[in-house]
């Protein structure tokens, strides 16, 4: 047995008898999966830019479910320009005048793009429906029309991805109390957040109606188990990049060459005017 042999084989020892070994055990291989992930996003981004493909992915999923950090993961490591990320608010008077798909139709990529919706057009069956903004009429109409519209999306040539987060009951209560505790946290906890707690079971018949209804061969729904975050996201993730036959684009690495010199009649101002104070 090799030394690195014997060394891995002591740390799965320790980590066994450890529980807190055990832990940043876990977390090391957690961070070492997510890194050789974010380097494949960045290939996939070099590959977007290369041939103008245009992704969707969405993300719909329970309150707390971890959306939020799932797209941070996803996108930490890639430009804003190709990698953008969509999280509209309640519409303004002049949208509600509109159809309803108008200002999510508006949002979709250009040739080069990935746009990422937190939450889509799915808050009609989803929230709205649920909270009493629509008609009943108007979310079944929903339903039954947007299959159609996602098959128009993806015959256009538009990759579309469609994730699920769930999470139970328990696990939901624990992150929300997480949140009521924790000042730097309490921002994400919303009256709507609230609503979705209270109402666990009126979301539960939602949800499983829109996944049934939707769930078509063109624009499938992915449902990911986010009750352990960190392996909702490696999941994800490896899922997301094996939906997509994105290749590594060869680097034209750049040439920095000579920099210029400084022209010999030139004084540096030396005078610092605002300068931020030093307190690290």
């Amino acid at each position: 047995m090799s030394k690195r042999q014997r060394k891995d084989k002591a740390a799965e020892v320790s980590a066994e008898s450890d529980p807190k070994a055990a832990k940043k055990a876990r977390n090391r291989a957690y961070e070492a999966e997510l890194a050789r992930l974010q380097v494949e996003i960045a290939h996939l981004q070099a590959w977007v830019k290369e041939t103008g493909a245009r992704i969707v992915i969405l993300f719909e999923g329970r309150d707390a479910a971890g959306k939020g950090g799932m797209i941070k993961r996803l996108t930490e490591k890639v430009s804003p320009r190709v990698f953008r990320v969509v999280a509209l608010p309640s519409p303004s008077d002049r949208q509600k005048t509109q159809i309803y798909m108008q200002r999510y139709v508006e949002q979709l990529p250009a040739a080069g793009e990935v746009v990422i919706f937190d939450r889509s057009w799915y808050n009609r069956p989803g929230v709205e429906r649920v909270m009493g903004f629509c008609t009943e009429h108007a979310a079944r109409r929903f339903l039954e029309e947007i299959p159609h519209l996602e098959a128009l999306l993806t015959e256009s040539g538009i990759t579309l991805l469609k994730y699920f987060l769930t999470v139970g009951e328990k696990e939901q209560e624990r992150r929300f109390r997480q949140r009521i505790d924790d000042p730097v946290r309490q921002w994400k906890l919303s009256p709507m957040d609230l609503e979705s707690y209270r109402r666990w079971w009126d979301y539960t018949k939602a949800y499983d109606e829109m996944i049934r209804m939707t769930d078509t061969p063109h624009a499938p729904w992915w449902i990911v188990d986010s009750n352990d975050k960190k392996a909702a996201r490696i999941n994800c993730i490896t899922h997301l990049l094996s939906q997509i036959p994105y290749e590594k684009v060869e680097y034209d690495e750049p040439k920095l060459g000579k920099r210029q010199k400084k022209p010999a009649d030139y004084v540096t101002d030396r005078i610092a005017r605002n300068m931020v104070p030093g307190v690290f």
